[in-house]
């Protein structure tokens, strides 16, 4: 592809399909992407700063000849919509519910972000000072990624402004082009408490937003409900799915959607029979981001207690 960004990788993974690959260290933090309908062009999520979503939105320009006229939200976490800003001309769409999740949260998040600017950096600054002490390569290379993440971060700060949705629907939405057509599909609660997929039924390819990890583990928080995230995704696999992009990862296929189902699987049962074992399994070794296993187990743990106390009362 002939098109850089610090940012993210561009793979065009149809004709007038491309996924933006966040790389380690750059703006965008979770992945995005964009498909040419023919007449229109639609933007899969914004990433986490500002600058990421200028390169999306050059790209895009660049591979489709014209402007976004959609963009969608997934849902409402920093690193799918604190992009939104930079896409002036487009109808952002998302659920209404995820709509709502990013009114009531995210005014507070930037503001506070932003009066910790001068402590931000601050600790950016001890983190260069320390970093010529590091010795090991590995151990180099993921503060030299963590320092660049943070000054992304610092950069973004001053300018960032909410942008929120311009356009919601409840559960299905669709965009209908001159090339193809494409199915805004939302299950309800899993990752987040509301996730929205980008289907392409005439492609076989679905943007999945953070309801697919690929070969890195997923991040689980209080708001997840891993039952429905797994009928979620037993629900995408009743279509015809060739490619999917996900939230987090490389571009994956079917097959990555059972493999996740299966991860989550493991994480309901562990809840039900109230056992928790933080040693990462064989099968997910070779995943990214291990540390974040022991905090999902933490997550769940904490989540199965809580529901014990209250049904106490």
């Amino acid at each position: 592809m002939e098109f850089f960004s610090k940012h993210f990788e561009l793979n065009k993974i149809n004709e007038g399909i491309f996924a933006a690959i966040a790389k380690d260290g750059g703006g965008a933090v979770g992945n995005a992407g964009f498909v040419d309908l023919g007449n229109k062009t639609i933007i899969f999520d914004t990433f986490n700063t500002q600058q990421a979503a200028e390169d999306l939105i050059a790209a895009a320009e660049k591979f489709t000849g014209r402007k976004p006229s959609w963009v969608i939200n997934s849902h409402w976490h920093g690193d799918h919509i604190r992009g939104n800003q930079v896409f002036k001309e487009a109808e952002i769409v998302s659920t209404h519910r995820t709509f709502e999740q990013m009114k009531k949260v995210h005014p507070d998040r930037i503001k506070n972000q932003k009066d910790g600017m001068d402590e931000l950096s601050e600790y950016i600054k001890t983190l260069l000072e320390n970093h010529c002490s590091i010795d090991n390569p590995n151990e180099k290379n993921n503060m030299d990624k963590k320092i660049s993440f943070l000054k992304e971060i610092e950069s973004s700060l001053p300018g960032l402004k909410l942008t929120l949705p311009t356009c919601t629907f409840k559960a299905e939405f669709e965009i209908i082009g001159q090339k193809r057509r494409a199915k805004l599909i939302c299950f309800g609660p899993g990752h987040s408490i509301c996730d929205s997929i980008l289907y392409l039924p005439d492609d076989h390819t679905v943007f999945m937003g953070d309801l697919l990890f690929v070969e890195t583990h997923p991040s689980l928080f209080e708001e997840s409900n891993l039952e429905n995230w797994i009928k979620s995704l037993e629900s995408v696999l009743q279509f015809n799915i060739q490619l999917a992009v996900p939230g987090h990862g490389q571009v994956g296929a079917a097959e990555h959607l059972g493999i996740l189902k299966n991860y989550l699987k493991r994480f309901v049962l562990m809840k039900q029979e109230d056992t928790y074992s933080d040693e990462i399994p064989y099968e997910y070794l070779q995943w990214s981001n291990g540390e974040l296993y022991q905090q999902n187990i933490k997550m769940i743990s904490k989540n199965a207690l809580q529901k014990k106390e209250e049904a106490r009362k």
